[in-house]
């Protein structure tokens, strides 16, 4: 796990604020990790990338009000495409947006749709490289594109670096666990930064994590009543998995 949280936690800050509702029979957390829950927790990254991709709504923190973002993830080839708009704000970011690992693209739009065509434009998309601080808009594009592995995690090495139990919820009526993830590598005190809401069979269902350059935290929410659409790659953009 410690490739993924090392990427995510780069830009993060301080511990999340998070309210658990639905405890049930459990003790109120944290608590150590099973092994069933390690096991899961390892395995998570892994199920989005064996699903080739997922459907995604990231919600953005901003000074300005928020950005949403509805689309998809194709995990094996790190690249993700959707619609952006903002929320509390004005509509000067509303568009399309695609993006791997180095670049976004986006293609403004007047009159933004509710979902991204399935073939992206041809033409009038504005590229620039992805900053890896500073914006809270890349630091979530980073993280969702960081939420695939062509493999599991260790296990046995989450609970050793500070992966937790935190509480029971429920996402769109699947029932979750909600467990934090380890410390970055070579970022002591990052623990907790990051968490998962995972499903009985490892399925990630939500995953919120902290950003230094705002107070609230990025949402992903893995959207299961929207069909995963393949992405097409937007003329000049090369998958980078």
């Amino acid at each position: 796990m410690a490739v993924v949280i090392g990427i995510a936690v780069a830009a993060v800050a301080g511990p999340a604020t998070f309210l658990i509702v639905d405890t049930r029979a459990e003790p109120a957390g944290p608590r150590a990790l099973t092994s069933e829950e390690a096991n899961r927790l390892a395995i998570a990254r892994f199920r989005n990338y064996e699903a080739g991709g997922r459907a995604v709504t990231i919600t953005v923190p901003t000074t300005a009000g928020g950005l949403v973002i509805t689309g998809s993830i194709d995990y094996r080839a790190k690249l993700g495409y959707g619609v952006v708009r903002g929320t509390g704000r004005d509509t000067s970011s509303d568009g399309l947006i695609q993006w791997n690992t180095a670049t976004v693209f986006v293609h403004p739009m007047a009159n933004t749709p509710t979902e991204p065509p399935a073939s992206p434009p041809g033409s009038d998309w504005q590229r620039r490289p992805l900053r890896t601080s500073g914006s809270s808009l890349d630091s979530s594009l980073l993280i969702a594109l960081s939420l695939g592995s062509d493999r599991p995690d260790n296990a046995e090495l989450l609970p050793q670096n500070g992966a937790a139990w935190v509480g029971q919820d429920q996402v769109d009526g699947h029932p979750v666990d909600v467990l934090s993830g380890p410390a970055a590598r070579g970022k002591p005190g990052t623990a907790g930064n990051t968490r998962y809401w995972v499903g009985s069979d490892g399925t990630m269902h939500r995953v919120q994590a902290d950003v230094a350059s705002e107070p609230q935290p990025v949402v992903v929410d893995f959207d299961a009543t929207r069909t995963y659409v393949p992405v097409q790659p937007a003329p000049g953009v090369t998958p980078t998995g």
